[in-house]
């Protein structure tokens, strides 16, 4: 059986993409990463939904990008936002160079492991305006893999495959439910407390897209109750 390595944040995206990597046969390696982020209940939601979906390798990385903070989820003096998205605006929330540290590594162990591909959940539609998380980053970053790499050498570079690029957030809601996803184990938001904010840019567009869906029962307790006011 072919190899994946899938970047499981313990999001609703990676979490999806997960279970796509599962349905088109590969053998999937989850990698999650502690990076100092303040919302690190995320990784108690990607161990259970590696179990959940029977992924036997789940490898969990120390990379304290915290150290030198630039982000407010890693710099606990910086508030989170939670205004609502602004057009064309990055928000605080962009961790300088998280992808591409997170796809170096990926990359590693894929070649490490013999793997054929690495899956990320990065979406360029209903997102929050980061730069890595667009088309022409990923393009750019299989010309470095193909390039970096023994692997890439001879020819056998893992491919970086993003299958919700271009997904709405309510495509991918659908997509989780069809594969069975445990989306009420998934953890998005951006704040580090027991229950989603149900206010910051991630809660906010997960509760949309749950809603447009009708499965308002998968929303967070603050989007039902300021909807029942």
């Amino acid at each position: 059986m072919n190899k994946a390595v899938v970047l499981l944040s313990g999001g609703l995206d990676s979490a999806t993409t997960a279970a796509i990597a599962i349905a088109e046969g590969y053998q999937v390696i989850a990698l999650s990463f502690r990076y100092g982020q303040r919302h690190y209940k995320e990784l108690e939601a990607a161990k259970k939904i590696a179990e959940a979906l029977g992924i036997q390798e789940h490898f969990v990385i120390d990379v304290s990008l915290s150290q030198w903070g630039g982000s407010s989820l890693t710099d606990e003096s910086i508030d989170i936002p939670q205004d609502g998205i602004e057009p064309d605006i990055i928000p605080s929330t962009y961790v300088p160079g998280r992808n591409t540290v997170f796809i170096a590594i990926a990359l590693s162990l894929a070649e490490a492991k013999n793997a054929q591909a690495i899956y990320l959940g990065i979406n360029a539609v209903d997102y929050s305006g980061y730069p890595d998380c667009r088309p022409e980053y990923l393009q750019a970053y299989q010309q470095l893999a193909n390039l970096s790499s023994k692997a890439g050498i001879e020819g056998n570079t893992p491919q970086l495959i993003a299958p919700l690029v271009k997904d709405s957030k309510a495509d991918i809601v659908r997509r989780a439910l069809k594969l069975n996803v445990p989306i009420a184990d998934t953890w998005s938001c951006y704040q580090g407390e027991e229950i989603p904010c149900g206010l910051c840019d991630s809660c906010r567009i997960r509760d949309r897209a749950l809603l447009e869906v009708g499965r308002v029962d998968l929303t967070s307790a603050v989007f039902l109750n300021s909807n029942c006011q």
